[in-house]
Order: C-alpha cells, then structure tokens, then sequence
C-alpha cells in the first residue's frame, strides 16, 4: 500500500524528543528520515537509560524507522555530505541550540534560493525569529523548565506543592506542531510549489495548550487551584478510594448524571436534591463534605463492585493502571494494537500510530544503531571506498 509520505526525504538535526518525536511521526507515514547525528555519541537521548535491551527508553520510542548517519557538522567534508543530502531533501528539522543552525548555513534562508522546494523546520524553546527573537531566544529550554514557564505548574500537584507531569508534555507539544505544521506546508507546497519556514516554540505550544486555565483567570480572575488528580472546578471528578485499596477514578459532567450518581452508585436519591450539592459550584464549594459521603459508600466495596455501579449509571470511570497494566491492557489487546520493531538488542514491542486507516500501513522498521547507516547513504551520495574511510580517519562521520 503507498503510504501518504511515500517518496519524502527529511533530514534532521536533532536530539531529546520534541525533533525525533516529530519525526519518527513523518516517518511512520512513510518518510525516509535521516537522522544526522554526532559521531561516537549520537543523540544525547541514547544515554538517557538502559531500560529496553541496553537502549534508551526515550530513544527507542522517539527513533524507529530513521536512518543513522554520523557527521560532525562543523568539518569541511561533512559541510559536503550535508549539502548533498538538501539536494534531494524535501524537510530539514533542527532543534539545536538557537542560532546554531545558521550559523553553519541551514537557516530557510540561507537555503531558500538554492532549494526553493525546501520545508525548513526549526524546534526551540522560546522561538528562533532573527527578526523578532525576544528576551528568552538564547535560554536553556528543558521539558521541566517550559512545564514551569507556561504556568502548567502552577495548576498540577497537591496545594502543598506543585508537581511535573510523569512524561516530557513539553517536548511533546512542540514535536506534535511541528508534524502537523510540516504536513500542512507539504500541502501548502503541493499548491505553491515553494517550501516555508516552520518556527515552533516549546513555550507558545504549552501555552496554548494551557488556553483553559488562561481564560479561566481572565481579567485578574482566581486561576484554577492544584487539585492533584482531582478536577479543580468539577465535583465529583477524579480520583476515589475503595475498600480494597484500590483507587477508582470517576467524572460527572451534568446535573442529570449527578441524580444518577446519588441514585444508582450512592444509594442515597435523597441527595440529588440535597441544597448543599444542588449544583457544580455548590458541590465544588462542599467538596470535603461530598468526599466523606461518597469515601463511606465506597470504602465498603471493592473497585469492581463500585466500577459496576458506575457503569450501571453510565457514569464515566477508569482503573488507574500502573505501567505493567497498560502493557496488558485489554482493550489495547483486543484492537491488536502492538507490533514489534526490530532494534539493536533483539525485537521490542511497539504500539501502532493512533489514527488507524484500512488505506495504508504505518511504517514500523528498526531503530538504529548509532551511525548505522553512514557508509550505505554516503555510498548513494557518490562517495567511494576510500573517501569513506577518509572521512572517518579525519573524524568527520
């Protein structure tokens, strides 16, 4: 089956996860990804851990279905490799340090006239305009450090203390504008014939992501509390303990799905009407009291007793499952969707993309080994034998 990005060729300078995880995404609709990387190191990313047969967990997720080349960027020679690579190239993607991409000559315009069909893609902190590049352009921009910049912190954890979320949200908002960014400007080429400059900030992708508790404090208003797992404006909605230790999580929407709750889950009809929880805002403003009348009904049943009482009034709920429960996952079981991608340690499990499609077959191939594929792609550049191994007797792949 021809896959959507059949016959497209990204190159990309990249490291982390916000560039490979847009990537990879490229790639698994078909791109030939070229992932350029440091030779004797690589992506910093393959020395985060050692948790996935002596690979990286990051680097494994961020990295199936690319080829590695190794290149130190800043020799002569592979200033030539590199140049040769934009000549068939229809995406290059960097998130290096802000200004470092221009300065060896890849900036959109300092490619432009020699490749007008060229989509350059540049992934930074805080943006990278030379125009306009703000206070922030030259800062240091880790997941952690946009997640407190954007205000996300602000509003996640406990109201004793603010907490991070358990995954890079960060790097991942800024890698999913960039794909679809980089899918909107091959349209937008397809119409035009002429690539574009794609700026994407991990900051302004947060921040609009975090549009909700913006406008909820809109005009000098009180922002959304720490709620911990709990909805900070909705009640019941969130987390619950029941009698066998176990937590079950739940979420109401609407006043008739609150009568259904006192009916069906509760046992208690009589306090669908009760004054004190007449209402959102009223339940939100009784919470504690709320959460001991539901901790005495739950605390007598088991999860899959309140569970079943829960889905009996078709009132939303979910299990929080641990790690090892989602690889399990039944639902995720019966949808058949894990594969297995190939890697360097041996064959390793891998979920398919989201968006299911009978029309084509993501791409699932291997994650590189480091500097995997320098000699085939310099090979297909023209580069003999012996010029190969030049390059590498002067460290420049």
């Amino acid at each position: 089956m021809v896959r959507p990005l059949d016959g497209i060729t990204v190159v990309t300078l990249e490291h982390a996860i916000a560039a490979p995880f847009c990537t990879r995404q490229l790639a698994d609709l078909g791109a030939r990804v070229i992932k350029v990387e440091r030779p004797g190191v690589g992506d910093f990313a393959r020395a985060y851990d050692e948790r996935v047969q002596g690979l990286a967990s990051h680097f494994v997720w961020t990295n199936r279905s690319k080829e590695s080349l190794t290149l130190d960027v800043k020799h002569p020679q592979a200033q030539q490799v590199l140049a040769q690579l934009l000549e068939s190239a229809d995406v290059l993607v960097q998130n290096l340090a802000p200004g470092a991409a221009a300065r060896l000559g890849l900036s959109f315009e300092a490619l432009h006239d020699k490749h007008p069909r060229l989509i350059v893609c540049d992934i930074s902190g805080y943006g990278d305009d030379p125009g306009n590049p703000g206070p922030y352009r030259d800062k240091k921009a880790y997941d952690l450090l946009i997640q407190s910049e954007s205000g996300f912190l602000s509003i996640t954890g406990s109201p004793e203390a603010p907490a991070k979320a358990g995954c890079s949200i960060a790097d991942i908002a800024a890698g999913m504008y960039a794909y679809s960014s980089i899918l909107a400007a091959l349209i937008q080429r397809g119409k035009t014939g002429q690539g574009s400059r794609i700026d994407v900030s991990m900051l302004e992708s947060m921040v609009e992501w975090m549009s909700y508790p913006l406008y909820y404090a809109y005009d000098g208003a009180t922002p959304p509390p720490r709620a911990g797992a709990a909805h900070a404006t909705i009640y019941p909605y969130g987390p619950f303990a029941v009698g066998d230790g176990k937590t079950v999580m739940l979420g109401l929407q609407n006043e008739r799905e609150w009568a259904a709750f006192c009916k069906v889950v509760l046992q208690r009809p009589e306090l669908a009407t009760d004054e004190r929880f007449a209402s959102n805002t009223k339940r939100v403003a009784n919470r504690q009291t709320l959460q001991m009348l539901i901790g005495e009904v739950f605390g007598a049943l088991d999860a899959e007793q309140v569970i079943a009482r829960l889905d009996a009034a078709q009132i939303a709920n979910a299990r929080m499952n641990d790690m090892h429960e989602v690889w399990q996952h039944p639902q995720l079981q019966a949808r058949r969707r894990w594969t297995e991608v190939a890697a360097p340690g041996g064959p390793i499990p891998a979920l398919l993309p989201p968006g299911a499609t009978e029309t084509f077959a993501p791409r699932m191939d291997a994650v590189p080994a480091l500097g995997q594929h320098t000699d085939a792609i310099l090979v297909e550049l023209g580069w003999s034998a012996d010029a190969i191994d030049a390059l590498r007797r002067e460290g420049a792949i």
